[in-house]
């Protein structure tokens, strides 16, 4: 009988599913609702934006989903410069249309706090909001951390809320100060030592 794992290294047939993840938590958040004022068009608009990052991921990092859909983490190699996705400029104006200056500013504001040093990214993280969610959550990141931890080089995240932020730091992160989204969010960078 073969014993399907609780997480599983995504491919490119996944991409669908990560999407609606981070998407559906994206929109439930004061940043989704500044990029995509209008909530008949955020998650659309937000899908399609994720489903670019998502796919360049998966040429330029990896991307991790718990077997039964509930939670998903996005990552980047980051050893050295990554270009943007391809057509990213076009891809972006078609996805975002009217709003294509605030995710310009999102873009500008979270490349210019990213580390410039070799680490791994982790760009998205997004479970259920429920509690099967939470727990495929601690479970999804110490899958992809021990991933991460084979390369020996430190991992980086933005956390934006005090629950982020502790989960984070109960599998090993460290805030490093703070800084304000366009929307008046405050982010936190996290690093963690392999």
């Amino acid at each position: 009988m073969k014993k399907t794992l609780p997480v599983a290294r995504a491919r490119w047939c996944d991409i669908a599913d990560i999407v609606d993840l981070v998407a559906g938590a994206l929109a439930r958040t004061g940043t989704g609702a500044w990029l995509v004022p209008d909530v008949h068009r955020r998650r659309r608009v937000l899908r399609a934006v994720t489903r670019i990052w998502t796919e360049h991921a998966l040429l330029f990092g990896e991307a991790y989903l718990a077997s039964d859909r509930t939670a998903a983490a996005v990552w980047f190699h980051r050893y050295g410069p990554i270009p943007p996705p391809p057509g990213y400029g076009e891809r972006l104006a078609v996805a975002c249309g009217d709003y294509l200056d605030r995710f310009l500013r999102l873009d500008e504001v979270l490349a210019a706090r990213r580390p410039t040093g070799p680490h791994n990214h982790l760009a998205f993280f997004a479970a259920v909001p429920e509690p099967r969610g939470a727990d495929q959550a601690g479970t999804l990141l110490a899958t992809s951390h021990a991933r991460m931890d084979a390369s020996l080089l430190p991992s980086y995240t933005e956390a934006t809320t005090p629950a982020e932020r502790d989960l984070y730091a109960r599998h090993g992160y460290v805030a490093h100060g703070s800084f304000t989204l366009p929307d008046g969010t405050t982010a936190y960078p996290m690093w963690r030592r392999p």
